[in-house]
């Protein structure tokens, strides 16, 4: 006999997995590909929990640590990060600066395509989620997270976490 949990968690893995490719497949500025995709799972998110939660005591931010708690309850979570890396367009200025040369005095500032790119690789993982009934959240804090301890690497810049989950009450709206 397969026990609920045995489905669930199998299942979970598998749509985790499917948000991976949606996410990876989602449209990107000039075909270029800025983003780092991975799925963390449960040795991963009590790493990425203690690390939120520490964040949440240093800087009094109550949100990483209640946050902290509720990934706890995912077996999986997909993780997404843009790169900073311009599409070298001669005429854009939405960052900011005059143009990609410009812009490219300044490292730390993501590319407006990047963060586009990431945002449309985000709705289309969630909806994937949301296709399967998944349990999920959008979560800055995971990726506040994953950033300090390094986990997606050095050219990882800006990093969400999508927690999933399959309960009787979504665990990740607890407010």
């Amino acid at each position: 006999m397969i026990t609920e949990n045995e489905v669930l968690k199998q299942g979970l893995k598998s749509v985790a997995e499917k948000m991976l490719i949606a996410a990876r497949t989602a449209p990107k500025g000039k075909g270029m590909n800025n983003l780092l995709i991975s799925i963390a799972d449960s040795d991963d998110i009590l790493e990425i929990s203690a690390k939120m939660k520490e964040i949440g005591e240093r800087t009094g931010a109550r949100a990483f640590i209640r946050d902290s708690e509720n990934i706890k309850l995912a077996p999986y979570m997909l993780l997404l990060a843009a790169k900073i890396n311009p599409v070298n367009l001669m005429i854009c200025g939405s960052c900011g600066f005059k143009n990609c040369a410009e812009k490219n005095n300044h490292p730390e500032i993501p590319c407006v395509f990047n963060i586009t790119d990431l945002g449309i690789a985000v709705g289309s993982a969630v909806a994937l989620a949301a296709d399967h009934r998944v349990d999920n959240r959008i979560m800055y804090t995971v990726g506040i997270a994953v950033k300090e301890l390094g986990l997606l690497g050095d050219e990882a810049a800006v990093i969400f976490g999508i927690p999933v989950s399959a309960t009787s009450k979504n665990p990740f709206f607890d407010r």
